[in-house]
């Protein structure tokens, strides 16, 4: 998920976000001896992600903490579930049950709309279901740890984790062609080269060209069909992945029009956060 410095990091600066003046109504209402129960409840259907994170929250505050996962990631809670326990002072666990919620409400989020849209898949399906870029600043790490437990893979991590020509870099680069060329003089050799076209003629030429993957971005059904058909015929099959208008409705046909992999930006970008509640016993 995140090397733990850079974990506490990322909770540092969430927590100075609700703390950084103090917890006015905490302090003036909660005796500072008070122990108490913190009880991670599912409001909602939901897969579970984020004990770890949950759990370090409140470490960052009181290191004596005591946490205990009654429900492991990746495993759904139904409606009134228990998912986390957690007991220590009555005011850390005030202090920190924003901040814990928030993170772990986005990451069971992300992994429970993984798993709806991998649940669609036909059943045995080879097809690949993975994540975009288009995740929330500084909780990419987070996110794309809630893509896996949900069940769906991560693409590139980031700019430098492979070479994807996108339209902006065909525009940059003056074609396909000269783009595809560049990349093969410029990148390691352990890279594959992976091309974004926008219709047949682009898969095409990016097909001439030698792409190792092509991303068919927008096409209607039976334009997938077809360029699997032209993929397929060609003497080095590339990868085939869609992208682009990516619905739950979708994936089933998309997954037997003869591509290798969808990937679906609305894992990340429209996942409704989960609801869980932290209800407090003394």
């Amino acid at each position: 998920m995140l090397a733990l410095p850079l974990l506490d990091a990322l909770i540092d600066h969430a927590l100075d976000e609700d703390l950084a003046s103090g917890d006015l109504t905490t302090e003036a209402c909660v005796a500072e001896d008070a122990k108490a129960v913190g009880e991670a409840v599912a409001r909602k259907p939901l897969v579970v992600c984020g004990g770890a994170v949950f759990r370090r929250v409140f470490e960052r505050l009181d290191p004596s903490i005591e946490f205990e996962a009654l429900v492991a990631d990746g495993v759904r809670a139904a409606v009134g579930t228990v998912i986390w326990r957690i007991r220590g002072k009555a005011r850390v666990l005030l202090n920190g049950e924003r901040t814990a919620l928030n993170l772990t409400q986005r990451m069971s989020g992300v992994a429970t709309q993984a798993r709806t849209y991998i649940e669609a898949l036909p059943e045995g399906s080879p097809v690949r279901i993975t994540d975009t870029r288009k995740t929330t600043p500084g909780l990419r790490a987070l996110e794309r740890y809630g893509v896996r437990v949900g069940g769906a893979h991560n693409h590139r991590d980031n700019l430098g984790s492979a070479v994807m020509i996108k339209d902006n870099h065909i525009v940059a680069a003056g074609g396909i062609t000269a783009a595809v060329e560049r990349a093969k003089k410029r990148a390691p050799h352990t890279s594959r080269i992976e091309v974004e076209v926008a219709s047949l003629s682009e898969l095409d030429e990016a097909l001439a060209a030698g792409a190792d993957i092509i991303m068919l971005d927008n096409f209607s059904i039976d334009d997938v069909r077809e360029a699997s058909r032209r993929a397929k015929a060609h003497p080095r099959r590339p990868l085939l992945e869609v992208s682009g208008g990516i619905t739950l409705e979708r994936i089933g046909v998309l997954a037997a029009a003869g591509i290798d992999v969808i990937s679906v930006g609305a894992l990340t970008h429209s996942a409704p956060a989960a609801d869980i509640a932290l209800d407090l016993k003394l």
